[in-house]
């Protein structure tokens, strides 16, 4: 389920505004390594957070 869901968002952006989608996907390949990194560390750490307050 949560797949699932992941995919539905994914998919949401490139679907509805395909233009700003490729855009936004040049701005960020120009990123620095290290900083797309720290961005998905902290995109996990929420997640996570969240899945603990769900769960509990």
């Amino acid at each position: 389920m949560a797949l699932a869901l992941v995919l539905i968002i994914e998919g949401m952006l490139p679907f509805v505004s395909p233009r700003r989608y490729r855009k936004l996907i040049s701005e960020i390949s120009q990123l620095d390594d290290s900083y797309i990194r720290t961005i998905g560390f902290v995109i996990m750490i929420i997640g996570l957070i969240i899945l603990f307050l769900i769960r509990h």
